[in-house]
This record gives C-alpha cells, structure tokens and sequence, in this order.
C-alpha cells in the first residue's frame, strides 16, 4: 500500500490527496453519496410534481387523509433514515480519515 510521500520535506494537501488511502477514501463517499443524494432528490420531487401535474395523490387513503398527506409525512421518515444510514457509514469514512492523518504524521516524523 502506498503512503504519504513528501515533496521538499513539507507535507501539503496534495501529498495528502495523492496518497492511496485518500483516493480510497473519496471512491468510497461518492459510491456512497451521490446514489443516496439521486434518490433524495427523486423522492423529494416527487410529491411537488405529482400534485401539480396529476390527481393520483388526491385520493383518499384513510378517512379524509389523502395520499398526499401520507407521501408528505413518509418524506419525513425517509429524511430521518437517510440520517441514520449515513451516521453508520461515516464511521468507516472517519476510520479512512483516521489512517491518512497516521500516515500523514508518519511521514512527517520521518522527513524531520
């Protein structure tokens, strides 16, 4: 595996950025968030252009609750989850995070 690699024995960000692990740790949040962020946002669109541009969610769907009411409380839920989930995956990005300042120490200690 490759470490942080000094240029003029100062570290700087783009050490940093070269570095493995960075790389590493950047591929994974993409992977992880831009796919979160598309469905958020096709979630979120959703109810604002099916009640502008169709009558399904006007429909009763329990008492004189209409779907819309239901679709608009359900985004609540999906917002509170999405939360959750990437609380629990940030702790593998701070792990990442964690080892690159190591190494980042590392090679410092051993440039000075």
């Amino acid at each position: 595996m490759e470490g942080i690699a000094l240029r003029k024995n100062q570290l700087t960000y783009s050490d940093i950025a070269r570095s493995e692990l960075f790389r590493k740790l950047i591929v994974k949040k993409k992977r992880f968030i831009i796919p979160m962020t598309l469905f958020f946002l096709a979630f979120y669109f959703t109810l604002p252009v099916l009640t502008s541009f169709s009558e399904v969610l006007n429909n009763k769907a329990v008492g004189s609750i209409s779907w819309a009411w239901i679709f608009a409380f359900t985004q609540f839920i999906m917002t509170w989850t999405l939360c959750s989930i990437y609380s629990r995956k940030s702790q593998t990005f701070d792990a990442l995070c964690k080892e690159i300042k190591d190494q980042a120490q590392a090679a410092e200690r051993k440039a000075g």
